[in-house]
Parts: structure tokens; C-alpha cells; sequence
């Protein structure tokens, strides 16, 4: 009788996060359709920052709720494969770095195969950083900001200082603001992870150091 109870409570687990998992599909799904819609493709290209700051992290984060919802055997074959999460942060800052190309912005306006590769490349970025993430650790997660944030850093100093238009098909001004958009990005993201690192760190040792005063 005493095992009963906790099996009970498994077997109300497993309805439960089928449901949570089928809601994440749905809502990834409803995100990628709502971005697919001409309208709003058509708006979010219009101008480089709506661009790149607003349907590039769309993209990312519908791809991330999708993995989201993938099924643990599916996981644990992916976790075979992406051990401390190296495989899919490194085709994660792959991807990213390849985003901030200015000529991709340009061919994925007026190519309908490189908008379509965008798109898959970006949403598998966000599925890829969604499974390997936390299986990452401190460790692996400063190593891939320490790459990715100074390389965005960099792309938008050089957005800011181009006296010429690197994308063709958007004004100076715009390309001058995503390059300072950029910077200040970088510069949000690493100290953010920064303060989360040093809590967890804090947390960590305050939990060993009650865990020994217990024993």
C-alpha cells in the first residue's frame, strides 16, 4: 500500500504533462502560422530593426516552445547526441552568427529558398538552445556567450560605423540603430546571465554548507 500512492501520483503526472506538452505544440504552432501570415511577415520585413530584433527572436522562441513539447524518448535520443548541450549551442551561435550577415537580410527579402532557410535555421536555433541549455551548465553556457555576445557586440559596431549601406534594401539610419540595439543587447544578455550565474552559485554553496551543518 505504501508504493501505491506515489505510482497513483505518477499515473496523474503523466495525463498532466501530455496535456502541457500538447499545449506547447499548439501554442509554437499558433506562433509560427501568426508569423507566417503575409501581413505580418511583409510588416516585421520592412524595416532592418523589426527585422532582426523582432521576428529573429520570434522565430528563435516559437522554435524553443516546439522543443519544448517534444516527447522525453525523443529527448533522451537528442541527449545522446548533444552531451552537455556542445552540439546544439555550438549549430545554435552557427546559426546566429550567420543572422547577422547584412547580404542574408537582403537575399531572404527577395529569395523565396533563403527565406525559407531562415526560417528553419531560426527555429531550429531556438528548438537547439531549448534542449541544450540547462543540460549546458555554467560552464559550457559562459563558454557559448563568451563567443556569441562579443561577436554581436562587434556586428553592431559595425552596423554603427558603416558610412555605406550594408543592406540595400533598408536606410542608413535603420542599419545605425540595429547596430546600437546590438551592442546594448549584448551587453543585457551577458550581465544578465552573469547575475543568474553568481545567485546560483550562492544558492549552491548556501545549500552545501547547510546540507553539512545538518549532518
Amino acid at each position: 500500500m505504501a508504493g501505491a500512492a506515489p505510482m497513483a501520483e505518477r499515473g496523474r503526472a503523466q495525463p498532466l504533462a501530455a496535456r502541457h506538452a500538447r499545449r506547447q505544440a499548439l501554442a509554437g504552432a499558433a506562433a509560427i502560422a501568426l508569423l507566417a501570415l503575409p501581413p505580418v511577415r511583409r510588416a516585421m520585413e520592412a524595416g532592418m530593426a523589426t527585422h532582426m530584433l523582432l521576428q529573429f527572436p520570434a522565430l528563435i522562441a516559437a522554435g524553443a516552445v516546439l522543443a519544448s513539447a517534444c516527447p522525453v524518448s525523443l529527448r533522451r535520443r537528442v541527449a545522446r547526441w548533444n552531451v552537455l548541450g556542445i552540439a546544439g549551442l555550438s549549430a545554435s551561435a552557427s546559426v546566429l552568427a550567420l543572422a547577422m550577415i547584412p547580404r542574408l537580410l537582403d537575399l531572404a527579402l527577395v529569395d523565396a529558398r533563403v527565406e525559407a532557410a531562415k526560417w528553419t535555421a531560426l527555429l531550429a536555433c531556438g528548438a537547439a538552445l531549448r534542449l541544450s541549455w540547462r543540460p549546458a551548465g555554467v560552464v559550457v553556457q559562459g563558454f557559448f556567450l563568451g563567443n556569441v555576445m562579443p561577436m554581436t557586440g562587434v556586428a553592431g559596431v559595425l552596423y554603427q560605423d558603416a558610412t555605406a549601406r550594408l543592406c540595400n534594401s533598408y536606410r542608413l539610419d535603420e542599419q545605425a540603430f540595429v547596430g546600437r540595439a546590438l551592442v546594448w543587447i549584448a551587453v543585457a544578455a551577458a550581465a544578465a546571465w552573469l547575475v543568474q550565474a553568481a545567485a546560483r552559485s550562492i544558492r549552491a554553496e548556501r545549500d552545501g554548507l547547510r546540507g553539512r551543518a545538518g549532518a
